[in-house]
């Protein structure tokens, strides 16, 4: 793997969980729906085994919950929502990541020149 790449699947992987809370800020998803809201709105292609995990660590901290519900095809789902500390969170983070990516984007205006 390029070095480039290497850079690129750390800037997604430290963007993971502000995807996740903010795909469940209007409402319950299961895992599946999640993927592909991630892969939908921002081009985030996240495996399964990588996703689970993940959502677990949000339910241990309090920032989700799930609940087992039952599904059309007749297999129950575990859907995953915000809590209101989840909520805050995900309030913090996107915060950050404007200012963040914001002051970055000032930093990134000479390239910008170069590449015309």
């Amino acid at each position: 793997m390029e070095m480039a790449e290497k850079w690129e699947v750390q800037v997604r992987r430290g963007s993971l969980e502000l995807a996740i809370l903010a795909a469940l800020w209007d409402g319950e998803l299961y895992g599946l729906e999640i993927l592909r809201t991630l892969a939908a709105n921002c081009a985030l292609v996240v495996p399964e085994g990588t996703i689970y995990p993940l959502l677990s660590r949000l339910k241990s901290e309090g920032l989700v919950s799930s609940a087992w519900e039952e599904g059309e095809a007749g297999h129950p789902r575990k859907y995953y929502k915000l809590t209101a500390n989840g909520r805050r969170r995900a309030l913090q983070m996107a915060r950050f990541w404007r200012s963040f990516s914001a002051n970055l984007a000032g930093m990134l205006e000479p390239l910008d020149k170069e590449e015309r």
